[in-house]
């Protein structure tokens, strides 16, 4: 892969909570305008993975570069002032404010609603209808799936760089699983770069450009996920089932 088309790497990252040795050595590159699937059992080091990008977590050892900026030491307001979102597992809805006050938050350049970019709130209601439908409702009464769908809705507010989403589609309803699905698709379309976690297999075949496979805290196996997906083989060693 060429450097110019990587928009994310990280070069041997370890991460210690405490003193827990959490990531052994990461290596990871994310190419521009494609979707990177983090995949591996639980306990791998996926969603430690994600926190050291932002920061949330500080990498011990190693680098992390984001659009040639070295941020491995950066705090995670100037992490994100660099044009990237975090959507995490728990979704980080503020449940006391209404969906618009949620989104504004997330607006940098609005202090009020009618300074949002109509068109970019036009492109996300269509891809999340429940965000216009429930706008002035507390995000609190959202159901889990709306819940979800508003976390990725506010991610997206201003035109990102990257994406960064940790398990979209947990305890999702299929039908709401497959709206998310085709949301990803459209992001994609449009040129947004992302980096996911994802257990449901399925999500992760639809949708995934490339995939990097992790286990006791290193990427194991890094390729496209249509190589992945069309060996068996592959997928019983790495994660131990057939995709």
């Amino acid at each position: 892969m060429q450097q110019s088309s990587v928009l994310l790497e990280l070069k041997n990252v370890h991460t210690h909570i405490g003193a827990y040795h959490i990531l052994h050595g990461v290596n990871l590159q994310v190419p521009r305008g494609e979707l990177t699937l983090l995949l591996g059992r639980n306990g791998a080091g996926k969603t430690t993975t994600l926190r050291t990008i932002m920061g949330l977590w500080q990498a011990s050892q190693g680098e992390i570069n984001f659009k040639g900026y070295n941020t491995t030491a950066m705090a995670t307001p100037d992490i994100a002032k660099l044009n990237l979102a975090y959507v995490p597992e728990n979704m980080g809805i503020f449940s006391d404010l209404t969906v618009e006050e949620n989104m504004l938050l997330a607006a940098r350049k609005a202090t009020r609603a009618s300074q949002m970019d109509a068109d970019r709130l036009a492109w996300i209601y269509a891809m999340f209808p429940a965000v216009e439908k429930f706008w002035h409702h507390p995000a609190g009464k959202l159901s889990g799936g709306q819940k979800q769908m508003l976390a990725v809705a506010r991610a997206m507010v201003e035109p990102r760089d990257l994406l960064i989403v940790d398990e979209p589609s947990k305890g999702l309803a299929p039908a709401i699983v497959q709206n998310m699905m085709d949301a990803f698709q459209k992001m994609k379309a449009s040129g947004v770069t992302i980096l996911m976690v994802e257990q449901n297999i399925h999500f992760a075949q639809q949708l995934g450009d490339r995939v990097a496979v992790m286990d006791n805290g290193r990427v194991i196996h890094a390729g496209s996920m249509a190589a992945l997906s069309a060996d068996p083989a592959l997928q019983q060693s790495l994660l131990g089932l057939a995709l």
